[in-house]
């Protein structure tokens, strides 16, 4: 009889899913009340790197997280854990807790999907230097389920006991974008009732600067520290590097009215590209971006004109803002120049794998109380980027429909539509 239940649960297909739990740990705040705040604000977390001596660097600024695993975590378990995978265990307490959904759920119709970009550098890079001063013998036992990018996922499934669907996406910078979309997908098709979903990143090590240094991706302005992240202004000369997590509770919007739980917005639409163009790049003119950006509005049943607000990818490096300022008015046409459009990595920084799920949950907040993040630091016009960019402070509106733009390194494209429920 269960067997036909779960079956009968299964023939749904696309279901609403609505948003009811939130978690977050970021360079501006922990918690979603303390990180909203700060958003509204204006408030940077850009600050010169504490975590290492970061004067052989051209770049010397990060977007560094406060964070004490022992004051969440069991410090013996802490101990076996990347930061990385602290993260998204933390952040996905918070969303269970704030969802009010404890005991409120079937375990084996409930499961997780994280993204990460680099999973477990830190370990990679401390266990590396175990193994040449001390030998193989001194290498610990933990190294390798420390490390590998599906623990945050596996570790978090164990923590919260979730049975159901579990992935782990590493798609570059759309990681987390990536994830949240994959988690509705699962949901709406009927093969479960809630997921947890989210992105991490914990990157900040010698070894992970050295590299894209190289690249000459990051922005090496360090006497501007909090202002040096400028997406979309003319001065702008790369990313500042974040950490950070963000976790969702998605559920089928009948289980979650069925439960009464607080609905923040509904998860409407979700479109994937490929640019097929270049390993760093993206693909000139926007070209990629927009098909992604059109394919989540029409995966919502909406047209362009039903968007009030968006919420950047915007890095701040000299490429990625003029094509995703191209690539929006590509979709939206005249109406692109009428569109609030934000990049709240102005004072977050670019928190990799956790990027697109921790501006989802500013742009599901711009959803929930009708107020749009801004862009700070904007104070030269760039020429090519000539859009609406929110620069003078958060601003009230109602936003009925949001869409959320997240790019990776390969030319990998994920946007997300999410919507007001009322």
């Amino acid at each position: 009889m269960e067997d036909v239940v779960r079956a009968t649960q299964r023939t749904g297909r696309n279901r609403p899913v609505a948003i009811t739990g939130i978690g977050v740990i970021s360079p501006i705040g922990t918690g979603t009340g303390e990180f909203w705040k700060a958003l509204k604000e204006g408030k940077s977390g850009i600050r010169r790197v504490t975590r290492f001596d970061p004067s052989p660097f051209p770049t010397q600024i990060a977007g560094e997280v406060d964070f004490d695993p022992n004051q969440y975590l069991d410090r013996r378990e802490a101990r076996k854990m990347d930061r990385f995978v602290q993260f998204a265990v933390v952040a996905s307490r918070m969303a269970m807790e704030d969802a009010g959904i404890s005991g409120k759920f079937d375990p084996d119709r409930s499961g997780v999907i994280f993204g990460t970009g680099i999973g477990g550098i830190t370990t990679l890079v401390e266990q590396e230097e175990v193994f040449r001063q001390k030998g193989p013998d001194r290498v610990s036992p933990f190294f390798i389920p420390m490390m590998i990018a599906n623990m945050a996922s596996g570790q978090v499934a164990i923590d919260l006991g979730l049975r159901g669907p579990i992935d782990t996406v590493v798609t570059a910078c759309a990681s987390g974008a990536n994830a949240i979309g994959d988690a509705f997908e699962i949901i709406r098709r009927g093969d479960a009732d809630v997921m947890v979903a989210g992105g991490t990143e914990a990157p900040l090590v010698p070894l992970a600067f050295a590299g894209f240094c190289s690249m000459k991706a990051m922005s090496v302005q360090n006497d501007l520290e909090e202002k040096a992240s400028m997406p979309f202004d003319k001065r702008r000369d790369g990313f500042v590097m974040g950490e950070g997590a963000g976790a969702l509770v998605l559920e089928s919007l009948d289980h979650a009215v069925s439960r009464g739980a607080r609905i923040y917005a509904l998860v409407s639409g979700y479109g994937m590209s490929a640019d097929a163009y270049h390993i760093t790049a993206p693909s000139p003119n926007g070209e990629g971006a927009a098909r992604a950006m059109s394919a989540a509005i029409r995966d919502a049943g909406l047209v362009p004109g039903d968007i009030d607000y968006i919420n950047a990818h915007g890095t701040s490096t000299p490429a990625n803002d003029v094509n995703e300022t191209q690539s929006v008015k590509k979709v939206f046409g005249e109406r692109a120049y009428h569109i609030p459009v934000s990049s709240t990595k102005s004072m977050i920084g670019h928190l990799l794998g956790a990027a697109g799920a921790v501006e989802t949950i500013a742009t599901i907040m711009a959803v929930y109380e009708g107020v749009i993040p801004p862009t700070i630091n904007y104070e030269e016009p760039d020429p090519e980027c000539d859009l609406d960019y929110v620069v003078d402070g958060a601003r009230r509106a109602p936003v009925r429909a949001a869409l959320k733009n997240s790019f990776g390194f390969g030319g990998q494209n994920a946007c997300l539509v999410l919507r007001r429920y009322e």
